[in-house]
């Protein structure tokens, strides 16, 4: 069946007309250079609310053989997966006070996992633990990260509290010198930097952003002083209060909700909206629970794979709409596209993403009362430009006669001022103003770290990758030695973050217990095996090079700015299950090929 036979209901070159005039309407020459960095006069932003009391210790100059860099999921499952490797010296360093990470962080009302909880929260099975609800909340999963530095006994070690300021390589000694706002000055025969892909706050970089006499803060800093209430809302002291969010991604649509039930007025400013299709959380069945058979949280972690990478299972176990979208396209392809030449299979995939946007556009027409509220609640992209949203309440909370949205056609805020945001040419006035802005994404490495990295001879990692990221499997590189990156970038990138984030301890694991067992100081990639791995990431990466520059602006591409460090810094492009086989075959071979063995 051709493609132009098939009833769609739309016009496809209308919307990619569409598609491609909202999309021009938001770039801009900046790119991500756009937001406000938070340092100097901003620095209060990033300041740590949720700290009782500061922890006072003596400077370490202890000796470990492993320093995880980061206490989120990334730092706890790969301190995790040391210690049931046999390894006691592992320390984390976290500079909040307590594991969590994001979650750590992220403590705004509503705050709540938006991949299934069962997959997304990690080590379920090795703390026999099954989440209270499909998508559970953040005080849930923070709790969860606690239970794990208790069950790895990852607290005995743990440095709370604690910036790392310098990475310095020690050639004599073979070992890493990691200093910190504390003083200390520890050593570790192996370093893993897990800092997180989202661990930096963003403000964007508006005119006049100082001048605001009323209250500001970051969602990722909460001031539930001024708001009252807590993570399930409640936000009592707002119900004189006039607040302005600024933002519209999955931390807004969370949040959003409980502010249009506290505020006495609330004033939701959009420059591109969200994706936002149905979230249907529900409390997990006990009886499901308690039949759950071993291996169970892997073969669902695997499962969701698949389908999110365009595979094809027997069953979807996660049936929710990340996989919906995924079916979506599977039966359009295997049914519709019978007879069809290889060249039509994209042209097929771009048909059901349209149909799959074109049912999120019609939901939020049919949820939201105003017709021009409506329609500029409708996202004009492909599902996958932007993270998509699911959620139940965000939509329906525009019907509130207290809520507004200021919508800015694609241009943003013109400016703040002293009592509050110009936008469209006029002022709000405002008590308080809300940034839920998000976190940096595709800015250097070392800026999001906080700190540069001396290698041998001492090459710094700003410099070496000034042009781009170089390393071998997302992990080493050259001029580094025992140092691990974990992160997306040359890696496999997979929706569910959590899962990646295993499957690079367990390889960190194998390569840390090779060389304590085989007497082997030193690894780093070589110099061909990293320049081969560079060209490979760069080669997949321009299949969807097209693919980005027609998005409309996000973190995705670079804000809509794609650039030759963009392409080079891009995640494995056959996808993450191809790169998670690849590296359990390569620990099968034995010899860790393209390291060098010190």
């Amino acid at each position: 069946m051709s493609v132009q036979k098939i009833d769609l209901g739309f016009d496809p070159e209308e919307l990619r007309e569409k598609y491609r005039v909202e999309r021009d309407k938001r770039l801009r020459v900046d790119g991500s250079e756009q937001y406000q960095e938070m340092t100097g006069d901003f620095t209060h932003y990033v300041d740590d609310p949720y700290i009782g009391e500061k922890i006072e210790r003596e400077p370490l100059t202890d000796e470990m053989d492993v320093i995880v860099i980061g206490g989120g999921f990334g730092g706890l499952i790969t301190g995790a997966r040391l210690k049931e490797s046999g390894l006691d010296r592992v320390r984390i360093i976290e500079k909040g006070g307590d594991f969590g990470g994001t979650w750590y962080w992220n403590r705004y009302p509503g705050a709540a996992c938006d991949v299934e909880s069962y997959i997304y929260l990690p080590l379920c099975e090795e703390l026999g633990f099954v989440p209270k609800e499909k998508y559970t909340h953040a005080p849930e999963i923070l709790e969860h990260s606690h239970n794990i530095g208790k069950k790895y006994d990852l607290y005995k070690e743990a440095c709370f509290q604690t910036e790392v300021t310098g990475l310095e390589w020690d050639e004599q000694a073979a070992n890493w010198i990691v200093r910190t706002n504390r003083n200390d000055t520890m050593r570790a025969r192996f370093v893993a930097m897990s800092n997180g892909p989202l661990n930096r706050p963003k403000l964007p970089g508006i005119k006049g952003i100082s001048d605001f006499k009323g209250h500001t803060f970051h969602t990722s800093r909460w001031d539930y002083g001024y708001t009252g209430g807590g993570p399930d809302g409640g936000l009592d002291k707002l119900a004189d209060k006039r607040v302005g969010v600024i933002g519209t991604g999955a931390t807004a649509v969370q949040c959003v909700p409980h502010l249009g039930v506290g505020a006495k007025e609330l004033f939701v400013f959009q420059r591109t909206p969200s994706s936002i299709d149905v979230r249907d959380n529900r409390p997990t069945d006990p009886e499901w629970a308690a039949e759950l058979k071993p291996g169970w949280q892997k073969e669902r972690m695997e499962n969701f794979n698949t389908l999110t990478s365009g595979g094809i299972v027997e069953e979807d176990l996660i049936q929710d709409g990340w996989t919906e979208i995924i079916r979506n396209l599977i039966s359009m392809a295997n049914y519709r596209g019978k007879g069809l030449q290889r060249s039509e299979i994209a042209e097929m995939i771009e048909l059901a993403d349209f149909q799959k946007m074109e049912q999120v556009r019609a939901r939020a027409q049919e949820i939201v009362n105003d017709p021009d509220v409506a329609e500029s609640l409708k996202p004009y992209y492909r599902q996958f430009c932007k993270r998509p949203c699911f959620h139940d309440d965000y939509l329906p909370t525009f019907n509130r006669d207290n809520v507004h949205l200021i919508d800015t056609d694609g241009k943003g805020i013109d400016e703040i001022s002293e009592r509050g945001i110009v936008a469209n040419g006029k002022l709000v006035e405002l008590d308080c103003i809300i940034f839920a802005t998000g976190f940096e994404v595709g800015t250097d490495y070392t800026r999001r770290s906080g700190y540069d990295v001396i290698g041998k001879g001492g090459l710094k990692l700003s410099n070496k990758w000034a042009d781009g990221m170089k390393s071998l499997h997302g992990l080493h590189t050259r001029g580094f030695p025992n140092l691990f990156i974990i992160s997306n970038a040359q890696a496999a990138f997979t929706t569910n973050f959590p899962h990646a984030m295993d499957e690079s301890a367990q390889h960190i694991g194998y390569i840390v217990n090779q060389c304590l067992s085989g007497n082997i100081s030193t690894i780093e990639p070589s110099e061909e095996a990293e320049e081969a791995w560079v060209q490979e990431i760069i080669s997949l990466a321009r299949l969807s090079e097209s693919y980005q520059a027609a998005c409309t602006p996000g973190y995705y591409n670079n804000e809509g700015k794609p650039n030759p460090r963009s392409i080079q810094n891009a995640s494995y492009g056959k996808g993450p299950n191809p790169f998670f086989k690849r590296m359990k075959s390569w620990r099968e071979e034995g010899g860790m090929q393209g390291l060098e063995l010190g």
